[in-house]
């Protein structure tokens, strides 16, 4: 089986990545499309020339790789989206032949989150209308996609869980709730300015707390994501 779980950044992806991957029957990759992404557009983002230098930046071959053999031959293929890589150009046909799930989380958090790492993030870098076109998208084609909430994950991590494998079709494995400190081997090599948090755990973390205060400039971007994310919300299992 294979899973491709989209998100937009600053949203557990990290987490549920080394989740499943803790699960031992279970490959991952993580982000290959990242550096196709950023050929393709030219933006900088922090380690560009080590992302570039790490991965395939021709979208064709990455979605060839998605869709094959899995890796190390295992029987489950899980892989770590980001929604803003999907830019015109990449491949989208491939998707028809995964499960696809949609991790969302509320996009004050996101922001906040988002702009400790990168200063001033637009609409099209959180990911949020990305996301919702890559869910009608997929049920555009009969599917009907997954969609599960970072905070309910947060909230309740077996519970959750449990849920969420059952959407699969995957048994729910215990050792998914926990993961060794220090990355995983399957990291990009974006990890070291991005997952430290996630490298110095070994759980999911706690109930989130309130939403945090969105800057006055930043505001019209929450206002624009909003939609997205309450429409995709309303679909959450």
């Amino acid at each position: 089986m294979k899973v491709a779980m989209w998100s937009g950044p600053r949203n557990l992806s990290t987490a549920m990545m080394y989740s499943f991957g803790n699960r031992g029957d279970c490959a991952v990759v993580d982000e290959p499309f990242y550096a196709a992404y950023l050929a393709m557009t030219g933006i900088d983002h922090p380690m560009r020339d080590e992302i570039l230098a790490s991965q395939s930046q021709d979208p064709t071959i990455v979605a060839t790789a998605l869709s094959g053999s899995n890796p190390a031959e295992k029987p489950h293929f899980y892989q770590k989206h980001m929604t803003q890589h999907m830019i015109d150009g990449v491949p989208r046909d491939w998707m028809r032949d995964v499960v696809n799930v949609f991790l969302i989380r509320h996009p004050a958090r996101v922001i906040a989150s988002y702009g400790a790492k990168r200063e001033n993030p637009t609409l099209d870098d959180i990911g949020f209308r990305q996301q919702a076109e890559l869910f009608d998208l997929v049920q555009s084609w009969g599917q009907t996609p997954i969609v599960i909430d970072s905070h309910d994950i947060r909230d309740d991590p077996e519970g959750m869980l449990r849920k969420l494998c059952d959407h699969i079709g995957l048994a729910f494995i215990p050792a998914m709730l926990n993961w060794p400190k220090g990355g995983h081997e399957s990291d990009g090599a974006w990890a070291p300015h991005w997952y430290g948090a996630v490298w110095n755990s070994s759980e999911f973390a706690g109930a989130e707390g309130p939403l945090p205060e969105v800057s006055p400039e930043l505001q019209s971007v929450l206002d624009a994501a909003l939609p997205f994310y309450e429409r995709m919300k309303a679909q959450r299992i």
